[in-house]
């Protein structure tokens, strides 16, 4: 392949900063579905906040593009899918954003090329899900007449020091050329370097255990904070306390939402499902995680109701709906789960959060959020997500003299908040 067209597919919290990255050595071409996201790109301004708009403008004016047109990548020979890969109601994967990149690129796909995968998957899915796609539509033969590789996202939305180029990739191919040819490529815009695996199912079962180990970690130190609750003990000072071991982990409790470990377990838990095999620990974690909303909501209405306050429509403040600090993205936020708990105790409920899109949350949750800090004070207050802005804020504010504070993320001076995770 003596010249290297790039086109990225999905231009999300992923594709996006790729592609960028990308256009400073090679041509780059971004392609996405959505024409509202493309033209607010090529203005020169990323909603996710993924990319600077500085960033993002000096890449357009070195011939950047962003596109909703399926002919714009047809000359391109090097296929990057960077779609989501969600989980149905049901915790079973959904492919289909899979299946429909692969078929639009399979529309455009030519003898020599390479499609490469970073969606998160579980093993196995690129060769036995996605590649047949790409045949059908193409007419073309796999490692015959194109050929794939596989090389796993590790954006942490929200991250503005772990960016893209610094966080060292997995790559690799469905021959030994052309992993060593999508190696040398993604090298050479990665300045913390590559790790060529052996082959595309270790690199999709690398990126799977990667958040299911701290799916795991994370549903561990939750279960302590329930029985340190229990026995009136503070699970941060715990933590505190055996973090100063060499080798202790310093995982903390929380809500576990977003695209990556709220989801992947469940990838993975499926495929060994599927061969046989009924993983235990995975799943208990997941149980355990997806049940800390509801937790936190029963808290604050038992400390609520120790302190003789109303429940029936009292007035409740929740702090953050987006699923982690200083990030817009409420993909799978965990935030919902209190909301949903509290509903049914007949509150009235306030969400206030800086960083979210109202109109987004309004559409993918129908629920109304404000992004300016509410006037009235509230019943109970609950601080959800960790933003810097609510670090600089006396929670107390938003609080009457009689009232509850609880603090999920753990973040408030002692004193202040009632109760904590």
């Amino acid at each position: 392949m003596n010249r290297i067209k790039i086109a990225v597919i999905g231009l999300g919290y992923v594709g996006l900063p790729l592609a960028r990255l990308f256009s400073t050595r090679y041509e780059t071409v971004g392609f996405d579905l959505n024409p509202h996201r493309v033209q607010a790109l090529m203005n020169g301004h990323d909603d996710t906040l993924e990319v600077p708009d500085d960033l993002l403008q000096a890449a357009i004016a070195n011939g950047f593009i962003c596109t909703s047109d399926i002919e714009a990548i047809r000359d391109c020979n090097f296929y990057i899918v960077a779609v989501p890969t969600p989980v149905d109601e049901n915790h079973n994967p959904d492919l289909k954003p899979l299946y429909g990149a692969s078929a639009t690129v399979g529309k455009v796909l030519a003898k020599g090329d390479i499609v490469v995968y970073e969606s998160t998957v579980y093993p196995g899915v690129t060769e036995e899900e996605c590649i047949p796609v790409l045949e059908k539509v193409s007419g073309l033969k796999f490692n015959e007449d194109f050929f794939a590789g596989y090389s796993p996202e590790r954006i942490n939305p929200g991250d503005k020091l772990h960016t893209v180029e610094k966080i060292k990739k997995i790559t690799s191919g469905s021959t030994p050329e052309t992993a060593e040819l999508i190696d040398r490529t993604y090298a050479s815009v990665i300045s913390a370097g590559t790790h060529l695996a052996p082959s595309i199912k270790v690199a999709e079962a690398a990126k799977v255990i990667e958040n299911s180990q701290r799916d795991i970690n994370i549903a561990f130190v939750n279960e302590l904070s329930r029985i340190f609750q229990k026995l009136g003990i503070d699970t941060q000072d715990v933590l505190k306390a055996a973090g100063t071991k060499w080798n202790f982990l310093p995982f903390k409790p929380g809500l576990v939402g977003g695209h990556c470990i709220g989801v992947d377990p469940y990838y993975l838990a499926q495929c060994a499902i599927r061969h046989g095999y009924h993983p235990e620990i995975i799943l208990a974690g997941r149980r355990m995680n997806d049940s800390m909303g509801e937790y936190v909501a029963n808290q604050v209405i038992h400390l609520m109701l120790k302190k003789g306050i109303q429940v029936l429509h009292s007035r409740i403040l929740i702090l953050g709906f987006t699923f982690k600090e200083n990030c817009p993205d409420v993909r799978n936020t965990k935030v919902i789960d209190i909301i949903n708990a509290l509903k049914a105790y007949n509150l009235n409920i306030t969400i206030y959060d800086p960083w979210a899109n109202p109109d987004i949350v309004h559409e993918e949750y129908g629920l109304e959020l404000t992004n300016r800090p509410p006037q009235e004070t509230f019943d109970a207050t609950i601080l959800a997500v960790a933003h810097d802005q609510f670090k600089e804020t006396d929670i107390r504010r938003f609080n009457k003299a009689l009232s509850v504070i609880y603090d999920v993320k753990g973040i408030l001076p002692d004193g202040i908040p009632d109760s904590r995770l």
